[in-house]
């Protein structure tokens, strides 16, 4: 009966397996079908490195580079501001918070992961934005910056929950047998509990840039969504928000464009996501 149920269960988990690669395969297909028409007729240069988006123009131009840009500059600020942030407290609430508080930031924490991404934008058009307008007396506060902070924000969930679970799964004997050598507390958690746990904070590094990355909703609100070259305190357009404003009402090669520059966002986050890997496996080689 045992070795029954084994089996019914085995052959269930290689069939969800099966569906999620299968689903991947598919999605992969259909945007290269559907991408690689409008990318012959305007030219694989004019578009990936064109200037200018203009879809709707009597003489349309479809240049993507600053939505490439602006999704590289805004990925990065989110990550270099988020990231030290999210690990931080990951370490504190792992080793040196008391149990009341690691319980009630948990709590927290996880009823930030539950947000939906429409709320972050709300607040931040309504607080943020204006506050950047004032801060740095400027005309409009809706910017690449605005979308950063709030990037930046969205992505500590992933990086908190995951490095957390990853320092509280280090053996304690590392951090008995460094303690037992003379090592302060500080000097044990960051040089033996995070180099143990490196691999599980990696992994929530590339959950961040996932998160951030794909992103749109939010980021449509509060960055102004003008195709502009980025600039820090300019109004911005990303690669998921270029598709998420338009597709609604596009038709003919602008649709087809559009589909296109959910191709090059695939291939982006799939190339991101390798070389991360890689440079986790590079990490776990040398260790």
């Amino acid at each position: 009966m045992n070795k029954a149920v084994d089996k019914v269960m085995q052959g269930f988990f290689l069939l969800c397996g099966l569906i999620t690669i299968a689903s991947v395969c598919v999605i992969t297909v259909y945007l290269i079908i559907s991408g690689i028409p409008a990318i012959k007729e305007i030219g694989i240069v004019d578009f990936l490195f064109g200037k200018t988006w203009a879809s709707t123009a009597k003489e349309a131009e479809y240049g993507i580079l600053p939505f490439i840009l602006t999704s590289v500059y805004g990925t990065c600020g989110a990550i270099l501001i988020g990231v030290p942030v999210g690990f931080f407290t990951a370490v504190y609430l792992s080793k040196f918070a008391p149990v009341s508080v690691k319980k009630v930031v948990s709590f927290v924490v996880s009823l930030l992961a539950s947000i939906p991404s429409v709320v972050y934008g709300l607040v931040g058009m309504l607080v943020l934005v204006p506050w950047i307008r004032k801060a740095f007396h400027i005309a409009d506060g809706a910017t690449l910056f605005a979308a950063m902070l709030v990037l930046a924000v969205m992505i500590l969930p992933s990086i908190i929950n995951v490095s957390m679970t990853a320092l509280d799964a280090v053996p304690k004997k590392y951090e008995a047998g460094a303690l037992a050598l003379g090592a302060t507390e500080c000097e044990t958690y960051l040089k033996v509990s995070v180099p143990a746990a490196k691999s599980g904070i990696m992994a929530s590094v590339v959950l961040g840039v996932g998160r951030a990355i794909g992103e749109a909703m939010a980021v449509m609100m509060v960055s102004g969504n003008v195709a502009n070259m980025p600039k820090l305190f300019g109004s911005v357009r990303f690669l998921t928000t270029a598709v998420a404003s338009e597709m609604s009402y596009a038709s003919g090669l602008q649709k087809q464009a559009l589909f296109s520059i959910a191709l090059v966002l695939f291939v982006f986050i799939m190339m991101i996501n390798l070389l991360l890997r890689k440079v986790m496996a590079g990490g776990e080689n040398k260790s």
